[in-house]
């Protein structure tokens, strides 16, 4: 097998991981609060990944660690907002609206100096529809866990953001456990200071922490760190798209949950918007074709 079919096939397995994530979150609200449940979930999985990675993230530089205590608190913010938005909206829709990062990204570039083509603008409108039909009610209002699931993909896009400036000057391995590290001790702190920080009590709450924090955290974080060395970035975006498509499969298969038909028609808009953004349609084109296309039809095609 291939070494990008292998990566691919570990990125899908990543991504089955982070959408049945928003299950466990729901799992594990009902006996945790949302900061005692984000403490657990990454004490859990520092603790996993720093043995393990020992030998390659020793000694890290105090730049490293600057940087890693910097991402940590945007991954706190991710998951701060995403959790407790998850206790007011439903398992799916949460998976549609956090996996708007795919667009947040570019469209947020545009303050480093970068310009998205156009196909990013017209997946982001695509989107947006898709939003507006998910979430508004007739009276024009959006439900405060939907608006902090959206929240949530604008902190994990500046998140992937800033990880792209910092990994390329800075051990990525090194970033990618010590994050883990910092997020659980902000976790932890506002917990303490807003929360009774507990154990779970229940074996369905430990169940939730446990697949949180191994599968959904240090697994994944790992496994997409090796993997994207191996495939290319327009692979992983579209591989990540399908998140939203598993978190509403676990949704239906643990909770039964089914969304309205304006909701599902809202959420294949926001799928197809993702996959306008990501897919550059002038790669699937012969090249000798591409070749004869006039300069004045090639500026309205996708790339």
């Amino acid at each position: 097998m291939k070494p990008q079919l292998k990566a691919d096939l570990a990125m899908l397995v990543v991504t089955l991981f982070w959408g049945s994530s928003y299950v466990f979150m729901q799992l594990g609200l009902g006996d945790l609060e949302p900061f005692n449940l984000i403490a657990l979930r990454f004490l859990l999985a520092f603790f996993l990944a720093f043995p393990l990675l020992y030998p390659r993230i020793k000694r890290p530089e105090g730049k490293t660690l600057l940087q890693a205590f910097v991402l940590g608190g945007l991954l706190f913010g991710v998951f701060a907002t995403i959790t407790t938005g998850i206790k007011s909206t439903t398992a799916s829709q949460a998976g549609f609206l956090v996996s708007l990062t795919v667009i947040f990204v570019p469209l947020l570039s545009v303050f480093l100096g970068a310009k998205p083509p156009a196909r990013v603008f017209a997946g982001a409108c695509t989107a947006l529809l898709g939003i507006a039909l998910m979430t508004l009610s007739s009276s024009l209002q959006m439900s405060e866990g939907d608006a902090l699931c959206i929240a949530g993909a604008l902190f994990y896009a500046s998140h992937i953001l800033v990880t792209g400036r910092w990994a390329g000057h800075s051990d990525p391995l090194q970033l990618g456990v010590y994050q883990l590290g910092f997020t659980a001790v902000f976790a932890l702190l506002f917990s303490f200071l807003l929360e009774t920080p507990r154990l779970p009590e229940s074996g369905v709450a430990w169940v939730a922490v446990l697949a949180l924090g191994i599968l959904c955290s240090a697994i994944g974080f790992i496994v997409q760190t090796v993997a994207q060395r191996y495939t290319s970035a327009s692979h992983t975006a579209v591989i990540f798209s399908m998140e939203p498509v598993f978190a509403a499969v676990f949704a239906f298969l643990v909770f039964g949950e089914m969304l309205s038909l304006r909701g599902y028609i809202g959420a294949a808009l926001v799928l197809v918007g993702l996959l306008i953004a990501e897919l550059d349609g002038s790669r699937w084109l012969p090249h000798k074709k591409r070749r004869e296309i006039p300069p004045a039809s090639r500026e309205n095609m996708p790339v």
